[in-house]
């Protein structure tokens, strides 16, 4: 039992953005030390132990051990992989005093191929999958939303070795199982969304989304159960189609966006088509064709064309091309042409001329121009009201928070880092390998988001830093000793109790509590003690019953007990 709570003390929320970090720091569990750094107070550490706990029994639950591995990892492992270079700025590199590079550890895919290329041997030790719980540094270009994209962040990273891809995957159904459990655990709602494997790699991922209007990520989800991030998801898109006939030139003055088009021609943006010039990592120069109502991605696009770049006015300039009247018709030799996947099977296009102040239309592809069979591409953002790849019906659209993510990665760590075993036939393979990480504080943040009123947070009993706050409205006499005897009698039943026994005006309590959001409130006066009754309040419901004093702690255990995790 915590028989005080001046460490509540309110927080300027200052430049907080989102409602979950703004009542973080004025309820007194995170302070910011810099920019995506910050210190968890006495309460979040709490909460963030409890869902270690939901974690770490999930985990055991289906054979996963836990160690730790050091947060500095050395470079040559991230050069045995490749990733020293690819990974990018979010790398935090450094050398020691002896010139050695070393990095902080944004993931450890490395450092446990290395562990277990040194200790596992034979098939016969497999399968193995280790865990551990720990910071991670990641040297965000723009971190904010609080605990949502900071720079230093908690969080659980496992990794499975298998012997074939049969267990591979057998090993990934069992995270991704006890991952949708450990979010019904801690009181999130979340969606299980195909992803994009990002800097990870891999062929297949997944990421288990907190449904949240505030929430970073776009997503498309169905009421068959398809979800997908908007960066992975391969959706129908209707696309309307121009009127047949001969080619023909348009005067357009002025008109050099697809709104500006849409409105001249009086048609629909999704009946014309939007040019975007790109330079591939190669460096070719490529125009890319989409419908004109949807958006190229660039997670997809990167995928399609390396690590491209959009072109810049000069470099339009340059390749012969005419911003704002680009069109697949008598585009200059040198530069390809390429669509999106959706427009194959359209017949009639809308774009531009290549002409300053012209567009074409009734475009033909095959009569007037020509996209070759590999320069179909999949680079669309899928969008509310695509068609569900699953069962055909409108997609909804939806933003969520990013909780926690799985990975098929193959062997994409273990044949480039040289981790082998001898299978049963005495021939050395590389480790079949999955990674499954959670962010443990960004959890607890999403928690927040999903979890809160006008008034404040509102905890779900799982993870609340206390069950049970007793508000006592005057801090001596017989309210002080009654206050005292029930928080020792719901303690001793087994609950997680705080006393505000601050001296301060009841609004100030009643406003920090709701602030606070501790799942139930012991409000104990004057009168009610002497009538032999307590008012228990639900924070999450508003609701308010009286109870007897005698009866409290029972009322309490009965009430919270069931809503464990």
């Amino acid at each position: 039992m915590n028989t005080s709570v001046e460490f509540m003390a309110l927080a300027d929320a200052g430049e907080a953005e989102l409602a979950s970090h703004r009542l973080l720091l004025r309820a007194g569990m995170i302070r910011k030390t810099a920019a995506g750094l910050y210190s968890y107070l006495p309460l979040a550490w709490r909460s963030l132990r409890k869902i270690e706990e939901v974690i770490r029994e999930e985990m055991e639950a289906i054979g996963a051990q836990e160690m730790l591995v050091p947060m500095v990892t050395p470079g040559e492992l991230w050069h045995d992989s490749g990733r020293w270079e690819k990974y990018g700025p979010e790398l935090m590199r450094m050398e020691d005093r002896h010139g050695r590079e070393f990095c902080l550890g944004p993931t450890h895919e490395e450092t446990f191929t290395d562990l277990v290329r040194n200790e596992l041997r034979s098939y016969k030790q497999l399968p193995v999958t280790l865990y551990q719980i720990q910071d991670k540094f990641r040297d965000e270009m723009r971190p904010r939303f609080g605990l949502m994209r900071g720079r230093e962040f908690i969080m659980k990273d496992a990794y499975s070795f298998d012997a074939d891809v049969e267990g591979m995957q057998r090993t990934y159904a069992e995270q991704k199982d006890a991952y949708a459990r450990i979010c019904e655990r801690c009181g999130l709602r979340a969606l299980p969304v195909v992803a994009d494997s990002g800097q990870i790699g891999g062929d297949t991922s997944v990421e288990f989304m907190a449904l949240a209007d505030a929430g970073e990520a776009e997503l498309v989800w169905c009421d068959c159960g398809f979800a997908a991030d908007t960066e992975a998801a391969t959706a129908g898109i209707t696309v309307v189609e121009g009127e047949a006939g001969e080619l023909a030139k348009v005067h357009t003055p002025g008109v050099g966006t697809i709104e500006d088009l849409a409105a001249f021609l009086d048609v629909p943006a999704s009946a014309t088509r939007k040019a975007l010039a790109l330079v591939s990592g190669e460096g070719k120069p490529v125009v890319v064709f989409v419908p004109g109502d949807h958006e190229m991605n660039d997670v997809k696009a990167e995928h399609a064309f390396g690590e491209f770049h959009l072109m810049t006015d000069e470099e339009i300039e340059h390749y012969g091309l005419v911003k704002g009247f680009i069109g697949p018709v008598g585009l200059p030799e040198d530069v390809e042409a390429f669509a999106d996947q959706s427009l194959r099977q359209s017949v009639w296009w809308t774009v531009g001329a290549n002409e300053c102040d012209y567009h074409l239309v009734h475009a033909q592809p095959g009569r007037d121009f020509q996209i070759t069979d590999d320069h179909w591409v999949d680079v669309v953002t899928a969008q509310e009201g695509d068609a569900c790849p699953r069962c055909g019906k409108p997609l909804h659209g939806a933003r969520g928070i990013e909780v926690s993510q799985v990975f098929q990665l193959g062997t994409k760590y273990s044949e480039a880092m040289g981790a082998t075993f001898m299978d049963e036939d005495g021939k050395e393979k590389p480790f079949q390998m999955g990674c499954y990480g959670i962010g443990v504080s960004r959890t607890l943040q999403a928690v927040v988001e999903q979890h809160y009123d006008e008034h404040g947070i509102c905890w779900p009993v799982c993870v609340a830093p206390y069950e049970v706050e007793i508000v006592p409205l005057d801090v001596k006499g017989e309210v002080r000793d009654v206050a005292e005897r029930i928080a020792c009698e719901a303690v001793a039943a087994g609950l997680e109790v705080v006393v505000d026994d601050r001296k301060e005006r009841a609004g100030v309590k009643f406003a920090d509590a709701d602030l606070m959001g501790f799942p139930y409130q012991v409000v104990l006066g004057r009168r009610g003690v002497k009538s032999g009754t307590a008012e228990v309040k639900n924070r999450a419901t508003g609701e308010r019953v009286d109870v007897a004093l005698d009866e409290v702690a029972t009322w309490l255990a009965n009430a919270i007990i069931p809503q464990r995790a």
